[in-house]
């Protein structure tokens, strides 16, 4: 090997490991300004505990500041990530309690990414793995057993609340109502033909849209029913084989024999609780939070609604080739918007996000311009 190569060899090392200390101080910091914003909000009771663990994530900045300063690299410039100002944002909206999932799983990927680099040492790791393990907790949607192995990244959590089928469902009646607008305008200048079909489309796709998340939601929530009234028949005639059971999950999540008899014992004492506990420990069901169809069925239709309008506005404003380009234009805004907020339960960059959606919503609306071009024509 020439002097000059051994020479590069340490240089890349040093140039990767300053690169590497600055990408996990941009992530500590984000987590810190999260933490803090969600501390901030008015819709929050957990104040003290997020505060306490952006303490925890400064503390892990300020390490990684400390090796980039030994390592002679410059921190890089920190910009507030657009995930971060999206979910404070919705925590004020509709409360810091349904954005702890979205949380969660982001620690549970911290966390994966910890353990996967040797070079980290064990103290941060396991931070990280308390961290998940009480937001897990904090928001309390599935069982204990879950939760933690969620924070621990062995299984993915469940995440999106009321935001997910918000913005899936304004995605599906932007990209398929574009479509339709656009592709009928290809066949025809007729304004007012445009116009019908634009609004024929969003009120046959917001109920169509309704009455599938209705039958979905409540079919589930049959199911759930179900295997609750199962379970509460099991603890009342079969006491003994669902104590075994219970001692036999606390056993697995690291108690004592005596420890997990004794707490079995006083949750099987009462009938309520028993069921409460073991819904959620072995059914991942939380008893008295079952979904709403109606509530489902509603917000779907008016997300849909909302997404399918953008393309219709224009026409009912303006015609020919100004509404047209302005069909276009707000609607390619429109997705990249959606693209953006998708990216929050992704985790990819906002910016392809939104760009992927742009060129995924263009690229239907261009074939059906096409397709309805040639039929027109």
């Amino acid at each position: 090997m020439s002097e000059n190569q051994a020479t590069e060899e340490p240089e890349e090392r040093e140039s990767e490991l300053a690169e590497r200390y600055g990408e996990l101080w941009l992530d500590e910091m984000a987590a810190a300004e999260l933490y803090r914003r969600l501390a901030g909000s008015r819709t929050t009771e957990l104040a003290d505990e997020l505060r306490a663990i952006a303490v925890t994530e400064d503390e892990h900045a300020a390490y990684w500041a400390t090796l980039l300063e030994e390592s002679g690299a410059d921190k890089p410039r920190y910009r507030t990530p657009f995930r971060v100002r999206a979910l404070g944002a919705a925590a004020h909206l509709i409360g810091v309690k349904r954005i702890l999932p979205f949380v969660a799983r982001m620690e549970a990927e911290e966390v994966r990414r910890y353990r996967d680099d040797a070079d980290i040492p064990d103290e941060l790791v396991d931070e990280e793995v308390a961290h998940g393990r009480l937001v897990a907790g904090l928001h309390g949607d599935s069982g204990v057993g879950a939760a933690i192995a969620a924070a621990e990244g062995r299984h993915r959590i469940g995440v999106g609340g009321p935001l997910r089928p918000l913005v899936f469902g304004a995605n599906d009646g932007l990209v398929s109502n574009l479509s339709l607008v656009l592709g009928v305008a290809g066949g025809t200048s007729d304004e007012s033909f445009i116009l019908l079909a634009g609004m024929a489309g969003l009120v046959a796709g917001a109920c169509s849209m309704a009455a599938g998340e209705w039958v979905s939601v409540r079919a589930q929530s049959e199911l759930y029913e179900r295997e609750l009234e199962v379970e509460r028949l099991e603890i009342r005639y079969f006491p003994e084989e669902e104590f075994e059971e219970l001692e036999t999950i606390y056993r697995a999540r690291g108690l004592s024999e005596d420890e997990a008899r004794v707490l079995a014992e006083r949750i099987m004492e009462d009938e309520d609780v028993a069921l409460d506990v073991m819904a959620r420990e072995e059914l991942g069901i939380t008893p008295g939070d079952l979904p709403s169809a109606w509530m489902a069925a509603i917000s779907s239709f008016l997300s849909f609604s909302i997404g399918a309008l953008i393309p219709v506005l224009p026409y009912i404003f303006s015609s020919g080739d100004p509404a047209f380009v302005m069909a276009a234009m707000l609607s390619g805004v429109a997705l990249f918007c959606v693209g953006s907020l998708i990216s929050i339960f992704t985790g990819r960059n906002a910016v392809v996000s939104g760009l992927r959606m742009v060129a995924i919503g263009g690229g239907a609306a261009t074939a059906t311009f096409l397709i309805g071009t040639a039929i027109g024509g």
